[in-house]
């Protein structure tokens, strides 16, 4: 910027500020105060028409002070009511307990006498510290050439399903077979001929090799870590049996669908397609393995 333009900048900032200054060198000794009605403004009086009155306004006239100014009256108020919301009042007063907290109500002593005297029973048979699981404790169950259970127990029903025959398994195996019957086997029979009321097991401990045949190994029946189960039994006296339905329209996708469900929870499952061994049983056990479960 030239020496001339910056002279000029400087002189035109000087003319705005010193504006203000003139202006407040004018200024009136007093703030403007309001127009009266009938005032004369401009040398002209202002008719009283000119102005809108309160009652032009729906509003009642007040006395307004001479010199003074009053806010005009605001009309009453109107009481609220539930009609003024679009609702009914009730033909019937509302109980005032009705939103009391509510307690449920006690049961009666028989029943609640009832219920003690079954748990206390169940409690006296439950083994593997689950009542669900009913049976006997055995202990410790010596054997030889490999054979034998550090702690078993004699399962005779596993949540209200009973065993045919009572089981000396250990308590990995009973509790298995627990989870099996309970989220597998009860849910796919459901109601069918009023549900599971009984399985039949075709063997359980004994001390001997794999599939009876002399020089293998010791099957997980020796160890306590196997059940065998050929059927099921319904409610209404009918069987579902691992022999005859497994190729059958009717119970053939059921059984399939069991024997899926166990492998898993239990270390090996073999059925009708394993072996001949396994064509009329369903053969579980809790021995497990570094590939993980084996099932056929």
């Amino acid at each position: 910027m030239t020496a001339r333009a910056r002279v000029a900048a400087a002189l035109a900032l000087a003319g705005c500020l010193a504006a203000p200054l003139s202006l407040l060198a004018n200024a009136p000794d007093q703030s403007l105060r309001p127009v009266a009605r009938g005032q004369i403004v401009q040398g002209q009086i202002l008719p009283a028409d000119a102005f809108i009155s309160p009652a032009d306004l729906g509003v009642p006239e007040q006395v307004v002070v001479p010199g003074t100014l009053a806010p005009a009256a605001r009309p009453p108020a109107r009481a609220l009511s539930p009609s003024t919301f679009g609702v009914r009042p009730e033909a019937e007063p509302r109980d005032p307990n009705r939103f009391a907290a509510m307690r449920p109500r006690a049961r009666p002593p028989r029943i609640e006498d009832t219920a003690r005297r079954t748990e206390a029973l169940l409690r006296q048979g439950a083994v593997c510290g689950d009542p669900s699981l009913q049976g006997i404790h055995v202990g410790r169950v010596a054997g030889n050439s490999g054979c034998g259970i550090e702690d078993a127990v004699r399962l005779r029903s596993v949540s209200g399903v009973a065993l045919s025959t009572h089981a000396l398994i250990d308590c990995t195996t009973a509790k298995t077979l627990k989870t099996w019957i309970d989220g597998a086997l009860k849910k796919e029979v459901g109601r069918r001929g009023g549900g599971v009321s009984e399985l039949k097991v075709a063997a359980h401990y004994a001390c001997r090799p794999r599939n009876n045949q002399r020089g293998a190994k010791i099957s997980e029946h020796g160890k306590g870590r196997a059940i065998d189960i050929s059927a099921i039994k319904l409610r209404d006296g009918s069987e579902i049996t691992v022999l005859d339905g497994w190729n059958t329209r009717k119970d053939g996708k059921l059984l399939r669908r069991l024997h899926k469900a166990a492998c898993g929870p239990f270390g090996t499952v073999l059925g009708p397609e394993s072996d001949r061994f396994h064509r009329n049983h369903f053969h579980f056990d809790t021995a497990r393995y570094r590939s993980g479960a084996y099932c056929r």
